[in-house]
């Protein structure tokens, strides 16, 4: 049978429709438009009772004023979008599931599926068409389903990976009446870029990152371009990871998993995206239960998720983003590449937010148990980033988590976080907080060096939260290097004292640390700090650096830091 004899009218479809059917809907760019437009409007007296199964609602079609008569009732798994009012309404049923799992609730039959609607594009020579930019479980349902109708759209790009359907696996065919819903690209602000900025630093050459859509990625796309040999395995495919790729800075040289390509389920963006995509050979589209497998995604060395958040509190909880705009929005839904990072070897999880908000309210709380769509597992938050610094919280105490992000809060909130931490005696009773201090602090002061044997030491300026690596810093040197240092023969060095020396007056001092290891993972071996005397023209310098690093430069490189800070400071 010629395909062209399939192609009916959108109206025609509709009166194959019964009370009670599950119809499942292509998600995003690739929703049939035209065909959930007639399925919305339609007068047809049997289109009542039934359920729409979407993965991910972006549909400008599917209304809540829609919903609310009753004749449809939606099914999804994700909570972005228009779809959280709507849940709150009981409009909306939503399937908690991870998405590795989900073509598992298909293929069984779990989820039912009576017609499936789908987007195309138009078929070749071969009569074979592509599914486009959203694969996820879309050929588990049509497997099931007694009906399948794909509405060819000319729009629609011909992309590669497991994309490909025949025209003999369709029932019915209709032409798109509808442009695909595409998406602007976000504005992004130097805020973001300043996080961005501070994001970058942390990924490594050789790194396998993963997209999403908003305003952090579309600046993150920019700060990457310097890198090399990036490779990429992402849910989403969207403008700011066209850019990186056409930078030349993302090779896929070095995945282990579809070696050379960069794969997704999903596109979400502008018609240029879409046109770049089409007949793109260096980008595949697979089945969520491909790109969400953890296993999949751990096989990819230095694999790096960036997940933008919404509030974070002083133990390390996490509110996650949900609402418009938001592919991948719930703790379920993260948890693949959370396992997928934790399995990949030099893997990692760097959480984004800007310490205020758009009401310049504080993003950073001391607590979040009254806030919608929390995360969980504090224990697993590693790396948050805001504008104004990185608290790296594996294996800190809940003491030093607090310290670290009041250090990357806004400088307004940080008192006020610290008296609240106080009472409630997460720091210590006797913890001292310069309020000056907060806002002088030179986040900008940020270098690496590679010394003798190949050992690369990063430096900045000390924190407070400093105060356990110093510690311990002082607990490794001989009796010798003690008495060097302070003149006098020191024993211990307490929480009292430490705590003084960490806190820095950045009026007239100026301290620098040297640490070796990965971000998140580093060692203090050194610090150097001047202090300003009564002129201008003189300064006390005191440095110090572990036994096990001597003779290799380090001291006299921190001198000579130290010494061109001074001079660009004026002290």
């Amino acid at each position: 049978m010629n395909w062209k004899q399939k192609i009916v009218d959108p109206d025609i479809v509709m009166k194959k429709i019964r009370p009670g059917m599950s119809i499942f809907l292509g998600t995003g760019i690739s929703e049939p438009r035209t065909l959930v437009k007639h399925l919305m409007s339609s007068d047809y007296k049997k289109l009542m009772d039934l359920e729409l199964i979407q993965l991910v609602n972006f549909s400008d079609s599917i209304s809540l004023k829609t919903l609310d008569s009753h004749k449809y009732r939606l099914k999804t798994f994700s909570s972005g979008n228009m779809v959280n009012k709507a849940i709150d309404k009981g409009l909306v049923d939503l399937i908690p599931t991870r998405f590795k799992t989900l073509h598992r609730l298909f293929d069984s039959g779990r989820i039912q599926v009576d017609v499936v609607f789908i987007q195309i594009s138009p078929p070749n020579d071969s009569e074979n068409a592509s599914l486009g930019i959203s694969i996820d479980v879309g050929r588990s349902a049509m497997e099931q389903a007694f009906l399948v109708v794909g509405e060819i759209n000319p729009k629609t790009p011909r992309t590669f990976g497991d994309t490909f359907v025949n025209m003999s696996e369709f029932d019915m065919l209709i032409y798109s009446q509808d442009d695909p819903v595409y998406f602007e690209r976000w504005e992004t602000s130097p805020v973001f870029d300043q996080i961005a900025g501070r994001i970058a630093s942390l990924i490594q050459d050789k790194s396998c990152i993963a997209f999403s859509i908003g305003p952090l990625f579309e600046s993150l796309g920019k700060k990457l371009v310097n890198k090399q040999h990036l490779g990429v395995h992402t849910p989403v495919f969207t403008d700011a990871l066209m850019d990186l790729i056409k930078s030349g800075a993302v090779t896929n040289l070095y995945k282990n998993v579809f070696q050379g390509k960069s794969i997704a389920s999903y596109a979400f963006g502008t018609p240029d995206l879409m046109a770049w995509l089409d007949r793109n050979h260096m980008v595949e589209f697979q089945g969520i239960q491909t790109v969400f497998d953890p296993v999949n995604i751990g096989k990819n060395p230095k694999f790096v998720a960036v997940i933008p958040v919404r509030k974070i509190d002083l133990s390390g909880r996490i509110v996650l983003h949900h609402g418009k705009g938001n592919v991948i929005s719930g703790p379920i839904e993260l948890m693949d590449s959370f396992s997928g990072a934790q399995i990949s070897k030099g893997g990692r999880i760097i959480f984004g937010l800007p310490s205020r908000n758009l009401k310049n309210y504080p993003n950073i709380k001391l607590s979040i148990e009254r806030y919608y769509n929390q995360l969980g597992f504090e224990e697993s938050i590693d790396m948050v980033v805001t504008e104004y610094g990185t608290a790296m919280l594996n294996g800190l105490s809940i003491r030093e988590r607090a310290q670290a992000l009041i250090e990357i809060a806004h400088p307004d909130d940080r008192l006020e976080l610290f008296n609240k931490a106080k009472k409630k005696n997460m720091l210590y009773p006797d913890q001292i907080f310069l309020k000056e201090s907060s806002h002088l602090y030179p986040g900008d002061i940020r270098e690496q060096q590679t010394f003798k044997n190949g050992i690369k030491v990063r430096f900045r300026p000390i924190k407070p939260s400093d105060e356990e690596q110093m510690r311990r810093l002082f607990y490794r040197f001989s009796d010798e290097s003690i008495y060097y240092r302070y003149f006098c023969s020191v024993t211990i060095m307490p929480h009292s004292k430490m705590q003084g020396y960490v806190n820095i007056d950045w009026n007239h001092t100026m301290s620098i640390v040297g640490l070796v290891g990965e971000p998140g993972e580093g060692i203090v071996i050194a610090e150097a700090r001047y202090l300003g005397g009564k002129s201008d023209a003189m300064a006390e310098i005191a440095l110090i650096v572990d036994e096990k690093f001597n003779n290799l430069g380090i001291a006299t490189y921190m001198v000579n830091l130290l010494i061109k800070l001074g001079k660009e400071r004026g002290h």
